[in-house]
């Protein structure tokens, strides 16, 4: 599969998790977009996209089973929970209640609501390594009061790379009230997604990560209940509009060939992608051993393509540089609650190899 994508030759690539990669076929589609956009911009944006992008909406509807009039378009993940925290009201003692696991600029994103509004961000600490999901939704539930108005989760955690039970914890919080925000930035191609089976109110995606789609190209998920409380992200000319897409649709003159490309990105992955993530799976199973201490046990139910190991004390900023500097190799060594962690992201594309270069390379041994 390397040949399929733009990938340097000689870098070992176990990064797809934080930025994705094109493969050379959809990438083609985007930039034939491109060209047919400055062929005749108007005719494009004007008269030919919004019918193009309700096919895109419906295409991407039924790859992760929503409804696609409840679903906006929109550069990424984070612009989608941006508007989920622009849009939910909160007050003078309300909670938001999170975890310890989520992404740092999501945090910032919700610490931003809460300070403007008066309320309360709090983080629940999920111990690792888990022993169980039921411990995880225990962790979770404890910090409920009677001041959570909302929940916010990540459904792959990009730290720590654990599949989080959404699916019991919405369910929990939609019988007491609590509206539900999930961050879903590693969820789209990664995993078999039905997002009106998990019971979220609001669900943030991108396609541009596991789903290998071009860059700047995300969505937001929501809920009938919540589409009239929602803000767009841009208010432009659908401002007034009746229809929920149509509110959230046109965001001034920008580049829409990401999304226009986002139909060949999900035949890509149907057809090449996704019969090769048991083997990528398969791969962090024989190789998380051997990387350092797993957080998760063994399994399809706490992670998928991407695991994260902790590593013994050490410099975890300073090893990532020396395994690009040294090795070429791209991985993501971080420090997590002080705690050095390794998240490997193991895409159709990696071999054993490359999975054998980083364990030398972290032994000390090439």
């Amino acid at each position: 599969m390397r040949d399929r994508f733009l990938l340097d030759d000689g870098v070992v690539f176990l990064n797809h998790g934080s930025f994705g990669a094109c493969p050379e076929p959809v990438f083609r589609e985007y930039q034939r977009w491109q060209r047919e956009l400055e062929r005749n911009p108007v005719d494009v944006l004007y008269r030919r996209l919004p019918g193009l992008l309700e096919d895109v909406r419906a295409e991407l509807g039924s790859f992760v089973g929503a409804d696609p009039e409840g679903i906006v378009l929109l550069p990424n993940a984070t612009a989608g929970v941006n508007v989920a925290a622009r849009s939910l009201e909160l007050g003078p003692r309300d909670e938001v209640l999170s975890t310890d696991h989520e992404y740092g600029a999501m945090t910032f994103v919700w610490q931003d609501a809460c300070a403007r509004a008066g309320a309360r961000w709090t983080e629940r600490t999920v111990a690792v390594p888990c022993t169980s999901r039921e411990a995880i939704v225990d962790a979770v539930w404890g910090g409920v009061t009677g001041q959570t108005r909302l929940l916010f989760l990540s459904h792959i955690t990009s730290p720590t790379a654990i599949r989080f039970p959404v699916e019991e914890l919405c369910r929990r919080a939609h019988e007491a009230g609590i509206v539900t925000v999930v961050d879903g930035a590693h969820g789209p191609g990664q995993l078999d997604l039905d997002l009106e089976a998990i019971g979220c109110d609001l669900y943030a995606g991108n396609c541009h990560k596991w789903l290998c789609a071009p860059k700047g190209c995300g969505f937001l998920w929501a809920r009938p209940e919540l589409r009239e409380r929602l803000r767009p992200h841009v208010v432009s000319w659908g401002a007034h509009a009746e229809r929920f897409a149509e509110r959230h649709g046109w965001q001034g003159t920008s580049d829409p060939a990401a999304f226009l490309a986002l139909p060949a990105a999900i035949a890509f992955h149907r057809e090449e992608l996704a019969p090769a993530r048991a083997a990528c799976h398969k791969l962090h199973e024989e190789f998380r051993p051997q990387l350092g201490t797993p957080l998760t046990p063994p399994g399809e139910e706490w992670f998928g393509q991407m695991a994260a190991v902790e590593l013994p004390p050490c410099d975890a900023r300073e090893l990532r540089r020396r395994l690009w500097e040294e090795h070429t190799i791209e991985a993501v060594a971080d420090e997590w609650n002080g705690r050095p962690l390794l998240r490997v992201s193991v895409q159709a594309y990696n071999t054993r190899d490359d999975l054998q270069r980083l364990a030398e390379a972290l032994a000390g041994r090439v």
